[in-house]
């Protein structure tokens, strides 16, 4: 049986169904005899519950376990604030594709009762992080699941900067911007910029460029322990944003050295028994399924 004693919840707020889910979900771990605590959005969701309240860095180091509920981008912003805990998450999926939240609505009595029994399977999904040097300055940036994004803002405007990988120079590149994928975020926007899909096993980053002005310019994928390092290019006077899995930005300028590496500690995600990677893309990717074969 896991060792879950106290549970966190994370619910992605302005969704109906989330809050009945967390009802659900308060039910069911108090039958349990578990202690159950919130994120401080989340208790203005249930204000009826009276449960602790922590702010959500505070949170990973007040429990054995958090769910999350709601779609990937919740469980993308509870990451950034639970995995320097090093507690495990599991995802409630309320909301569209769901590669991170795995267990529907439906399922949760079973599905939980059976991770707190301790039949579950976890895996460590590592993280990044990005830092500017700015005048011989560090600056602190954010950290990222999926991507760390260098792209011109709101205004589609190409924008210039060099690639650097473990110190060697690459290129130097012309293009709307360029995305940092980990694995888990190969099925997200890196995806959609022509990305390939890599197993979330792999120690490797890939490297997308979005819209370069050279044909010949295409993803490049690194050992997952490179450091990248952009250079935004002092001639041209726009000052692109730096992202992190599309939330968190930092306003660059030109001269700027963002360096971009894995984080420390990986983010440890729960999963039910029956989990398959695969049958996740065939379901959320439209992939098809097995053909029906006549033997006969």
């Amino acid at each position: 049986m896991a060792n879950f004693k106290q549970i966190g919840l994370v619910g992605r707020p302005g969704h109906s169904g989330v809050v009945e889910t967390l009802q659900r979900l308060i039910t069911f771990l108090n039958s349990r005899g578990l202690s159950v605590v919130l994120e401080q959005a989340t208790s203005e969701l249930v204000p009826d519950q009276l449960l602790p309240v922590f702010r959500r860095h505070e949170l990973g180091g007040e429990c054995d376990l958090v769910v999350v509920v709601g779609g990937d981008g919740s469980m993308l912003n509870a990451a950034r604030a639970l995995v320097s805990h090093d507690v495990p998450v599991l995802g409630v999926n309320r909301g569209r594709l769901g590669f991170l939240t795995d267990i529907l609505p439906d399922e949760i009595e079973e599905a939980l009762a059976d991770v707190l029994d301790g039949k579950f399977v976890e895996e460590s999904r590592f993280m990044l992080e990005f830092s500017v040097l700015r005048d011989d300055v560090l600056l602190p940036g954010g950290t990222a699941l999926n991507d760390v994004v260098l792209h011109p803002g709101t205004a589609a405007q190409m924008i210039e900067f060099e690639l650097f990988i473990n110190g060697q120079f690459v290129n130097s590149q012309q293009a709307d911007g360029l995305i940092v994928a980990t694995p888990t975020g190969s099925t997200a926007y890196s995806l959609s910029a022509g990305g390939p899909i890599m197993h979330p096993s792999l120690n490797a980053l890939v490297l997308v460029p979005m819209y370069p002005h050279t044909l010949s310019s295409r993803p490049l994928v690194l050992d997952g322990d490179c450091e990248v390092r952009l250079e935004v290019v002092k001639q041209r006077a726009i000052s692109p944003l730096v992202s992190c899995d599309g939330a968190v930005r930092f306003h660059t300028e030109p001269g700027d050295s963002i360096i971009i590496r894995k984080k420390a500690g990986p983010l440890r995600l729960i999963h039910p028994l029956d989990y398959n990677y695969y049958e996740a893309c065939r379901s959320k990717l439209g992939w098809g399924n097995r053909l029906v074969r006549d033997d006969a």
